[in-house]
């Protein structure tokens, strides 16, 4: 017998802290792992969403406290630091949006394709981040 025919896969257990950060994951992948987290990012600062939308939307006088908060602040939190929660918030509906938006495209039409699921995902990523980043720019006045 050859070399080659007794050679036989290994099949291992993944150790955490020394295989993953070596294993390079496909960008279908990303997106998969992204629009979980993106989920959880709009689940756990919904709190924050609701308040800033009855604030927005209440009178004139809170939505001038509303504004006020990006720019100054709150108590002990910064106003800077609140448009970073903003725009972490505005990436993840985005992220959410588009990724859902690929997954039921990929149902109805049936295109489960390797090369489909990774130019899609490609378009989803770079989508997701080019709007984030243009509301970004708007979001923190340089627009």
């Amino acid at each position: 017998m050859t070399e080659q025919a007794r050679k036989r896969p290994e099949f291992r257990n993944i150790n955490a802290l020394t295989d993953l950060p070596s294993y390079r994951l496909p960008p279908a992948g990303w997106v998969s792992i992204l629009h979980r987290i993106s989920g959880l990012l709009m689940f756990v600062f919904l709190p924050f969403i609701i308040w800033m939308f009855d604030n927005s939307i209440t009178s004139e006088i809170s939505y001038a406290k509303f504004a006020a908060v990006f720019n100054v602040g709150c108590s002990f939190v910064p106003g800077w630091m609140m448009k970073l929660v903003a725009l972490a918030l505005i990436w993840a509906y985005l992220h959410h949006l588009i990724a859902g938006l690929r997954h039921l495209y990929m149902d109805v039409n049936h295109a489960v394709s390797k090369e489909f699921g990774k130019s899609s995902a490609q378009v989803t990523l770079s989508l997701s981040l080019v709007l984030t980043v243009v509301l970004g720019a708007k979001l923190f006045g340089l627009y």
